[in-house]
């Protein structure tokens, strides 16, 4: 066991000692002070002031479109919802979020793991690649461990580079936006509705949640990168093939979203939170199914850099 994380520390140096990865940590902490330092500054958020007319100008709308506009069972179910959630803040007197608040900026900053993501990814293509392009893979292999430890080692420091991504954009949105908006607003609650009522929870809690769904289609694109990488030798086609997959996937299997085959797609699953704040991408679909879909799809990926990686000659 010794060995193994010794290869991992092995590989973290490999990691960290590139330029490359310094300029883009440099870049995301760069990304979430300039975003907000524009919401501060620049953007103009609007009037919250008479929230309470707002909300029930609102909720008049709603009522109104659900009694005459026709619409599924599903649209019905999120304009009553939405509905529940205004009558409570009117009654319990808690104001909406406002983005150029603490928690609001840092609810938008969770929308920044597609940088983070970004970022691994190309970490993630260049792990095995790099060592047969730079013809080291032989020096790596000699040494006493198995090729399988050998290839977990660099999937788990990818891991490891994409969890401090995380934590970093994390604890960055985090200061700047105590730098930038103070803790004005900051014991507001979030507000979600569950089991026929709503429930409040704690900002912090939800802003978590919010990265760890977030963080999902993460590892699934790079555990698919390094998969890539490590069958292909080529880190320019995992990077092209895994972000051309990111930005496009979720949008495919939106213009197919009237098969239902398309649940059986990686990225109908990829997004949990459907199951919590919206619809499922098909009728029918639900949380476990998407999980097992999710361990199918990172069970193949694995297994077949296991297998390439092992069964490959080196020796040429």
């Amino acid at each position: 066991m010794s060995h193994f994380f010794r290869l991992i520390h092995n590989e973290n140096v490999k990691i960290y000692k590139r330029m490359g990865t310094w300029v883009m940590i440099g870049i995301l902490v760069l990304v979430v002070a300039l975003v907000g330092a524009f919401t501060k500054f620049v953007l103009d958020p609007g009037s919250n002031a008479d929230w309470k007319s707002q909300l029930t100008a609102e909720n008049a709308q709603l009522t109104e479109s659900l009694e005459t506009a026709p619409m599924l069972e599903a649209q019905k179910r999120l304009l009553k919802e939405r509905i529940a959630l205004n009558e409570y803040r009117v009654e319990h007197d808690l104001a909406p979020m406002e983005r150029d608040s603490l928690w609001g900026y840092m609810v938008d900053a969770t929308t920044f793991t597609g940088i983070a993501a970004l970022f691994t990814i190309v970490i993630a293509a260049g792990m095995v690649a790099s060592e047969f392009s730079w013809g080291t893979v032989k020096l790596l292999l000699i040494r006493p461990v198995s090729r399988t430890k050998v290839l977990l080692a660099k999937y788990a420091s990818t891991l490891l580079f994409a969890v401090l991504m995380l934590v970093l954009l994390f604890s960055t949105s985090f200061l700047f936006g105590m730098i930038f908006f103070g803790f004005t607003g900051a014991e507001t609650p979030y507000l979600s509705y569950s089991n026929g009522r709503v429930v409040q929870q704690n900002m912090v809690t939800h802003i978590i949640e919010l990265f760890g769904f977030r963080s999902i289609d993460l590892i699934m694109m790079v555990t698919l990168a390094f998969m890539i990488s490590t069958v292909f030798r080529s880190s320019s086609l995992a990077i092209g093939i895994s972000l051309f997959l990111m930005f496009t996937g979720p949008q495919i299997v939106q213009l197919l979203s009237q098969y239902d085959w398309v649940k059986y797609i990686l990225f109908a699953n990829t997004d949990l939170q459907q199951y919590t704040t919206g619809t499922p991408l098909v009728e029918g679909m639900t949380m476990t199914f998407s999980i097992v879909m999710l361990l199918i799809y990172f069970g193949l990926f694995a297994f077949l850099s296991l297998f390439i990686f092992n069964k490959r000659d080196v020796a040429a």
